[in-house]
């Protein structure tokens, strides 16, 4: 019982004295005072500083909720960092504090957390320095703290990307003093593990301009390495593998430059034959042109042991790494480098000579007839018929004309000089495919719905989703929200602590545009569990979608306003079923499934949502005639406005907007004129559809610029592309001509209904001579799938890139590059067509330009004529019936001087267009 009361007795005394020091240590948190601070919390016993937590926290909560970056957030928080580090006991919970992202910015000096913590055992700091340790890069822990505990655990350094990472840049921070690197090298304690964690970085980034930039660490690395500090063969062995690793495009800068620095023997480099063989294989174009360079010196040094240090068979496995790669620089030098050996010592063409086959099937035609010259000048010493046989049949990937040269240089006449034309091989055309029903229980519906929440969604994905969503509503609503729970309870607009839930009603409300289906998906939840108010709702319907002077305001705005309807009537008096739904995932609706919808709401007596219904009207399927007949006959006898309505619109056909073609600047852009069937008999949201689209107008209409968006514009319009395509012309006509990047709606444009006309020509046109790669992979796909649908113009294509390229839109080179990409899956004779018609204008062009100005009129079309003259000649275009002659001025291009690129591949393509090759 004493004891009881004494211990009692304690804890009171205890209370009262950790109270008092709480509200000491708040006060200098809230001062800004982080020397007081860190005097408080060393006097204080691990129960006091446990006991202050709770305010600590408070305090992190208020200034995240309330002022995140105003002064006094930025005044407190390096205070409130070192109290709450130095106040939680545990490490995984003091390690997560020192990297909390919200005080990250505005944190504690590395030495005063150190110092904080000097009091704990060394275990304990060992395990919070390693957790700290595995945070990712980007965390920005302190380094300084991170290396203050392993300092004083005396434990080994953690080689993970954030400690590295930091170090280095610690390391660095000292360049512009005399030998400051190499000093703070020398005297680091763990340095050959930290050396050895630079060349096992995940991320190179973030040390890349450090390590080859001022700081001269490879002058430092290779010093110390000279010096016994560091063991020499190891860095040369870890750069090396490093660099076999390969990793981002510009990861070598960073190890390169140190293998360059430590100037490995000739000795040291013949033992590593098989690394710097696989390094010209595959490694960037630096790094091989390295591992190309250190082979040639193997090569042509016959010092020691009697002869060359490469043996033959390892230039020959060399060699047909390289002879496969892209960059012609690389290719003609390994070439050169052969002839030499091959002149040298002609005991070696058994070897050799097959690897110099290899570069028949180059791109470059210039490099394979410099391949074949090659063979030609050492055709005595091919000695065997064995040999002989695998060179013929290495022949067989030349062009037509040098393979009549090598049937004549190797005496066979089986060479395949008269392949049959190959017909173009193109990919199945793809096929819409039929949406499923909508989820059959809430608890299904909610899983879906939490995954368009997360991640991107197509049409059909979105569109089933939101007909479960209204169904579920009208029959069953609690369950539906019930099951909605979990993934309500992660919306920013279901949490009071967030710092937009104080504008909830604006950013629900008409001020905040549908950009997105995640926007939409919010709405609804967020009405469904009456987190929007009728008011603002009505206000948001009534108002209308905001309108802006951009050619695809009309498109947004129809999404918009049908959903702000449906979030009223969910508010108001759901509906049992949306009436739009598509029956395909294009977003084409089956004439009798509206038919059969608009009869259920009959029978319900329910009211129909005037944009839905218009939004159906837009989606039903016109180009079966058959099919649009049975439906109008079944929707008259309704005997609703709606059936009257629909039944009128099935007995027309879709009208193609009329357009004009205008230019500016050197942009060619479509101006729609009005079409007066889109404005009558729909609501004002959607009557924009119909007005004129000219080209000279505004476009600051960024807000619904996201990509996510995209794929609904052309589910607004399923048998309209050429409608959406109009509108976008502007916008993919800037991947090219102002480098933007693109969103990746060509494909789908190119998988949609309805007439591929002017306007979807010219955007693929633009696609095809973008900038980024990605941006003309997927025009190169659309590209193919029009052609598999048969559905594509080449002559039309041609001739839009002719002109395009004669104003200087596109440019040859990035359209070579497409092209080519395009004829690798087989489509040569459509390429082939495509290029014939586009090719006059840039040649034209060329002829006409003065000297000064050729140049830059030359630049990219030489390898664009290698593409046309492949393709022309795989597709033997010269034999087609109806095939495209003579190309109009090729022929002043190919009599010009010289032997450049453009020149050599203009008279290969004139010659087999004329048939001279066969002569």
């Amino acid at each position: 019982m004493d004891t009881a009361g004494t211990v009692g007795t304690v804890d009171t005394v205890d209370t009262a004295k950790a109270t008092d020091a709480a509200t000491a240590l708040l006060a200098a948190v809230e001062a800004g005072d982080t020397a007081r601070t860190l005097r408080l919390v060393t006097r204080m016993g691990p129960a006091e500083r446990r006991a202050c937590l709770p305010a600590l926290r408070a305090l992190r909560k208020e200034l995240r909720v309330t002022e995140p970056w105003g002064a006094r957030s930025n005044r407190v928080r390096p205070a409130l960092h070192l109290a709450g580090a130095a106040c939680h006991t545990g490490a995984a919970s003091t390690a997560a504090w020192l990297a909390a992202t919200d005080l990250r910015w505005r944190s504690a000096p590395g030495k005063l957390l150190v110092e904080a913590l000097k009091d704990r055992d060394a275990g304990w700091q060992t395990d919070v320095a390693f957790r700290l340790a595995q945070r990712p890069v980007s965390a920005r822990v302190s380094y300084t703290l991170m290396a203050g505990l392993v300092s004083r655990a005396g434990c080994e350094a953690p080689l993970t990307d954030a400690y590295v990472t930091g170090w280095a840049q610690h390391v660095s921070s000292c360049w512009q003093e005399k030998d400051g690197v190499t000093e703070r090298l020398r005297r680091e304690p763990h340095l050959a593990a930290l050396v050895g964690g630079l060349f096992t970085l995940t991320d190179v980034s973030e040390v890349r301009w450090l390590l080859s930039g001022v700081a001269d660490w490879p002058a430092a690395l290779a010093k110390l390495a000279r010096e016994g500090v560091l063991d020499r063969a190891a860095l040369a062995d870890a750069c090396v593998a490093r660099l076999l690793r390969g990793g981002a495009p510009t990861d070598h800068q960073a190890f390169l430059p140190i293998l360059l620095a430590v100037e490995l023997t000739r000795e040291e480099e013949r033992e590593r034959v098989a690394d710097w063989t696989a390094m010209a294989r595959d490694g960037v174009v630096a790094v091989a042109s390295h591992a190309q360079k250190v082979l040639t010196g193997l090569v042509l040094d016959g010092a020691g042991d009697g002869g060359a240090r490469l043996t033959t068979l390892q230039l020959a496995e060399a060699s047909e790494g390289l002879l496969f790669r892209p960059e012609k620089k690389l290719v003609r030098a390994q070439l050169v480098l052969l002839g030499k050996v091959l002149s040298r010592d002609p005991g070696t063409a058994a070897d050799l000579l097959p690897a110099v086959a290899r570069a028949f099937g180059h791109e470059d035609t210039q490099l394979q007839e410099r391949a074949l010259k090659l063979l030609e000048r050492h055709a005595r010493a091919i000695g065997t018929e064995e040999l002989r046989t695998e060179l013929a049949e290495a022949a067989e990937q030349l062009t037509p004309a040098l393979r009549a040269r090598a049937a004549t240089l190797l005496g066979i006449t089986e060479t395949g000089t008269e392949r049959e034309p190959e017909d173009d091989v193109l990919p199945p055309a793809p096929r819409p495919v039929r949406l499923a029903p909508a989820p059959h229980t809430v608890e299904e519906l909610a899983e879906e719905v939490g995954a368009l929440l997360a991640s991107e969604s197509g049409v059909a994905a979105f569109e089933r989703a939101l007909d479960g969503l209204v169904r579920h509503a009208h029959l069953h609503p609690d369950a539906l929200r019930a099951a909605l729970a979990p993934v309500v309870a992660k919306r920013w607009w279901a949490s009071s602590d967030h710092p937009l839930h104080a504008r909830r009603d604006a950013l629900f409300g008409h001020a905040g545009g549908l950009t997105a289906p995640q926007s939409v998906l919010d709405l609804l939840l967020a009405v469904l569990h009456g987190k929007v108010d009728a008011a603002t709702l009505l206000d948001a319907v009534r108002t209308g979608p905001r309108r802006h002077a951009c050619p695809h305001n009309a498109l947004t705005r129809i999404f918009d306003a049908r959903f702000r309807e449906l979030a009223y009537r969910l508010h108001t008096d759901p509906p049992p079923l949306l009436l739009a739904t598509p029956t395909w995932s294009t977003g084409l609706l089956e004439p009798g499934e509206l038919v059969d919808r608009l009869a259920e709401y009959l029978r319900l007596g329910a009211r129909v949502c005037a944009s839905d219904f218009a939004q159906a009207l837009l989606r039903v399927r016109r180009d079966d005639r058959t099919a649009a007949a049975e439906a109008a006959r079944r929707a008259a006898a309704l005997g609703s406005p709606e059936g009257e309505r629909l039944a009128r619109l099935l007995g027309t056909e879709l009208t193609l907007p009329e357009t004009r073609r205008r230019t500016k600047g050197v942009r060619v852009l479509l101006e729609l004129a009005e079409l007066p069937e889109m404005r009558e008999g729909f609501p004002p949201e959607f009557r924009e559809l119909g007005d004129p689209v000219p080209v000279f107008t505004a476009r600051g209409c960024y807000y619904h610029f996201g990509r996510h968006i995209r794929p609904h514009w052309l589910a607004v319009l399923p048998e309209g592309r050429e409608h959406v395509a109009a509108r976008l012309v502007h916008d993919i006509a800037d991947t090219a001509v102002d480098d933007e990047r693109g969103d990746g709606v060509l494909p789908l444009l190119a998988e949609s209904e309805g007439e591929a006309g002017e306007a979807v020509h010219l955007c693929v046109a633009y696609g095809l001579g973008a900038r980024h790669h990605e941006d003309r992979l997927a025009a190169v796909d659309a590209l193919l799938v029009l052609a598999a649908r048969g559905q594509l113009d080449p002559v039309r294509l041609g001739s839009d890139l002719g002109e395009l390229m004669g104003r200087g839109a596109v440019k040859p080179q990035r359209l070579a590059d497409a092209a080519r990409t395009a004829a690798a899956t087989g489509a040569n004779a459509t390429i082939w067509e495509m290029l014939g018609h586009a090719l006059p204008v840039p040649l034209a062009r060329l002829a006409g330009a003065r000297p000064e100005a050729a140049a830059v009129a030359a630049r990219g079309l030489g390898d664009l004529l290698a593409v046309a003259a492949d393709c022309a000649e795989r597709s033997g275009a010269a034999g087609r019936p109806g095939a495209l002659g003579a190309v109009p001025h090729l022929a002043e291009t190919a009599a010009r001087g010289g032997s450049s690129r453009l020149v050599a591949q203009a008279r290969r393509l004139r010659q087999y267009l004329s048939g001279e090759e066969a002569a």
